[in-house]
């Protein structure tokens, strides 16, 4: 802290001293402010981080996929057409003519088979989202076949192609370069190590160079199918402090700043040359207690729990404009969200509660947080709230992959995190939040239930595979409102926020467009007037 304190004062003192000296990024390449410290891996096959999701839409496309500038439209991707039949379990890509990776390498149909079945063979974070069609590494040759620039996708479940259709819109989903990839596997990796730091694919743009916790340097693709982006190149560079994103910004170090606090954006969105633009994002935040803590087993500390959140309170002060209060795991503004917020801090309720439950306080928890603004912020009023209650928290901040690592070891007891949906389905975020139906250590799971040890009942894990089932849509979205609401009235995950992000840039950058998930994140668009 001395030392960014003493870095500020001597951008002050230099701002004072020479105020027209100021910095000016290259014209034709955007420099981002951001803290991207949550990347564990950017390998398509990995990649399961907020940051990691964004540099993913920029390097590579999928058969189908949500695109700028209409980001809640499914649009052909790698795919030109596509027909569906459901009776058996099938959807037939047809390949769009004329797409080169950015080696070179034109576009095959085996470049799909191969993505697809090195993201099951390597089983990594988001491999659940493509295995749950039924693939596994023994029959996935068969599922995924291609002739000529025909690809066939078969799947299994009790679910429709609408439902495939936005799996295959995923992350996981995207194409890689096989022929390049191969060329880079080391000891049957399928080339995993090299695409932590090269990239393989057909994007708008091509990975120049990635330093973790420094930053990521993208170059434009001139070839793109979509045509080449209107800027040269992107630089993402790794700023954790919301004061020296902002320092930077107005010093013209960058042109773009996405971690600022509230008060931060007033400020710079009243400043001549710079705005502000608002953007609804579907992250959910929640504070959630490891069933592996005893102490956090008791259905009435999950009760308590969600009379000892300020809501409000942060709202109205360091959280606003950046969350609104939200209480159900799908977000506000997709079909089958629970817009319903029965809960308000009420700490007497919340005491009454553990009273009558038999619950000895205080109890010791130990919460952990990304050490970043607004996280800690949102965890100390957490810890002067449920301390209202006899419930203290101890709070551990570390690096957002370091969180998030200790999260998937589910070694926590108490965490403040977010999570985004996978796709844009409904199921995506119920199976995060309402299924588990087998709850051992060695059966890993992608889902916030799995990490926080908590074997979900019964009749929950029915209603999750009833409502993916279901093919009209508004029963389906009936189903999925029903839901949230049991989850929301007993679990020990509290849902507290739905995300809302606030990016402060130069008014001479136009065109960027910032969609609800990290993976609606375009750049290619961007010009700098």
């Amino acid at each position: 802290m001395r030392m960014f304190k003493a870095a500020v004062f001597a951008a002050s003192l230099m701002l004072s001293v020479a105020p027209a000296a100021l910095a000016e990024t290259p014209a034709e390449v955007l420099v981002v402010a951001q803290n991207i410290d949550d990347i564990v891996s950017i390998d398509p096959a990995e990649a399961y981080e907020f940051s990691s999701g964004e540099y993913v839409t920029q390097t590579y496309d999928r058969l189908v996929q949500y695109d700028a500038p209409d980001v809640l439209k499914l649009s052909p991707g790698l795919a030109s057409e596509w027909t569906a039949d459901d009776a058996a379990k099938t959807i037939t890509f047809t390949l769009r003519d004329g797409v080169t990776f950015s080696s070179g390498n034109p576009l095959r149909g085996e470049d799909v088979v191969y993505s697809f079945k090195r993201v099951v063979a390597l089983n990594k974070a988001p491999a659940f989202i493509l295995t749950q069609l039924g693939w596994t590494p023994e029959n996935i040759d068969k599922m995924v076949t291609a002739d000529g620039n025909k690809v066939t996708i078969k799947y299994e479940g009790d679910f429709s192609s609408a439902f495939v259709l936005n799996v295959l819109a995923a992350r996981p989903a995207s194409v890689v370069d096989a022929e390049a990839v191969k060329a880079n596997e080391a000891d049957g990796d399928y080339g995993n190590a090299w695409l932590k730091a090269n990239s393989a694919g057909s994007g708008p743009f091509v990975l120049k160079a990635f330093r973790a916790g420094e930053l990521l340097n993208l170059q434009s693709n001139p070839n793109y199918f979509g045509g080449a982006p209107a800027i040269k190149g992107v630089i993402i560079r790794h700023v954790a402090e919301a004061a020296t994103q902002q320092l930077m910004l107005e010093t013209g170090d960058v042109d773009m700043a996405k971690n600022l606090t509230p008060d931060q954006v007033a400020s710079l969105g009243a400043k001549s040359g710079m705005k502000v633009e608002s953007y609804p994002q579907a992250a959910v935040h929640f504070l959630s207690f490891n069933q592996k803590a005893a102490a956090l087993q008791p259905p009435a500390v999950w009760e308590a729990a969600r009379y000892l959140v300020d809501y409000k309170g942060m709202t109205d002060s360091f959280l606003k404009g950046q969350m609104e209060v939200h209480q159900a795991f799908w977000p506000k503004g997709f079909p089958g969200s629970l817009d319903e917020t029965p809960y308000t801090y009420d700490v007497e309720k919340a005491k009454k509660i553990l009273a009558d439950a038999g619950i000895q306080t205080p109890i010791k928890v130990t919460l952990d947080v990304i050490n970043s603004t607004p996280f800690t912020d949102m965890a100390q009023s957490l810890q002067a709230s449920f301390a209202e209650a006899g419930i203290n928290f101890d709070i551990i901040p570390g690096t957002g992959s370091q969180v998030i690592t200790k999260y998937r070891a589910r070694t926590h007891e108490a965490m403040l995190l977010y999570w985004g949906p996978d796709f844009m389905d409904p199921h995506s975020n119920a199976k995060a939040f309402a299924y588990n139906e087998d709850n051992a250590d060695d059966k890993y799971q992608s889902t916030t239930t799995w990490r926080n040890g908590w074997a979900v009942p019964a009749e929950l894990n029915e209603a999750t595979k009833a409502a993916l089932k279901e093919a009209d849509p508004a029963k389906r979205s009936a189903l999925y409102v029903d839901l949230q609401r049991k989850v929301q009235e007993t679990s020990p995950i509290v849902i507290m926020f739905q995300a809302a992000t606030q990016v402060a840039m130069k008014d001479k950058v136009e065109g960027y467009v910032n969609g609800a998930t990290s993976d609606f994140v375009f750049y290619r668009l961007v010009k700098k007037n």
